[in-house]
């Protein structure tokens, strides 16, 4: 039992790190306007197996699809293993990774959708959401079947910025990438003022997209700070101290190269490292959630079995 613990434990974790690896491929695809180089054609590449050997933006497209097929088997052999090490004990992990599994199905399809379709900016949005999601389950399973709950506490108005500190990380990635799919990365040309203005309402919808997802970085960058100066008030777990610090110096980190990414016109090696650190951002947010939860659970769990004990008790004769 052990063995199959430590067995899925590395699975997972590698399953992980290569979803971060192919979101950061997937913005290379984005960067390099490849998102077509296999034409309207799923799963061959302009009605082959393998692309040209001349033909960049094929090969592009073509490794990215493989890259999410390895995922795909390190998927399957993580479900396989979680099933028989944990379907009768600590089901939470096998929860997540049943979760994990089904995302990445409907994750496939919508990259054969965004390949059908063109590209429109909205399924492009949905398709990156959808491996964030993905990276975050297989996260959670991880941190289920490794960490121990050391403190039990209650849930308090640390736990509730927890979760809406990584609630907005992840609406910084859905907006990052509408601007991204809507053709609205260079709208503002300048850092931080867009084209002069604080908000520009005037400058048409692409600029308007645009600023406002600069507006929601600003906003999480504040979440952020706030959740680390917390955490050192309220906590005394060095993991969560840790962990909330680490995220706001990798927000911190993506606002930096996002402003880079603007100021060289769009660069593709800033554009993919933008997008890697919001991935692992996202993922460090998405680990504190999980350790916040697993200290609480037990918490609320005997406060629930006391509020209903007396209840569950024969009446007296």
């Amino acid at each position: 039992m052990v063995k199959q613990q430590r067995l899925f434990s590395w699975l997972a974790l590698a399953t992980a790190a290569l979803t971060i690896g192919l979101v950061v491929f997937g913005a290379v695809v984005r960067v390099t306007d490849s998102g077509l180089g296999c034409g309207n054609h799923w799963p061959s590449c302009n009605g082959t197996f393998f692309p040209p050997l001349d033909n960049v933006t094929a090969w592009i497209e073509w490794l990215h699809r493989l890259f999410a097929a390895l995922i795909g088997v390190f998927g399957l052999a993580s479900l396989a293993v979680a099933i028989s090490a944990y379907r009768k004990r600590n089901r939470a992990v096998l929860r997540a990774t049943v979760i994990a599994a089904v995302l990445f199905m409907v994750q496939s399809l919508l990259g054969a959708l965004v390949v059908v379709l063109d590209l429109p900016p909205t399924m492009v949005t949905l398709h990156l959401g959808t491996a964030m999601l993905l990276l975050g389950a297989l996260l959670v399973a991880t941190i289920c079947a490794l960490y121990p709950a050391r403190a039990q506490y209650k849930r308090d108005g640390f736990t509730t910025l927890v979760y809406l500190t990584t609630a907005l990380s992840l609406v910084i990635i859905l907006t990052g990438a509408l601007v991204r799919g809507s053709g609205s990365t260079l709208a503002c040309s300048d850092y931080p003022l867009c084209n002069g203005a604080v908000f520009p309402i005037e400058q048409g919808r692409s600029a308007i997209i645009h600023m406002t997802h600069r507006i929601a970085v600003a906003g999480l960058g504040i979440t952020a700070a706030l959740l680390a100066f917390s955490a050192f008030r309220q906590r005394q777990d060095r993991t969560i101290r840790w962990l909330s610090v680490g995220a706001f110096a990798l927000i911190l980190m993506q606002a930096g190269v996002g402003a880079m990414f603007v100021i060289s016109a769009a660069a593709p090696g800033w554009g993919a490292a933008h997008v890697g650190f919001a991935a692992a951002t996202w993922g460090a947010l998405v680990v504190l959630s999980a350790i916040e939860t697993l200290n609480t659970r037990p918490v609320e769990a005997r406060e629930e079995e006391r509020t209903w004990q007396p209840q569950s008790n024969p009446l007296p004769n």
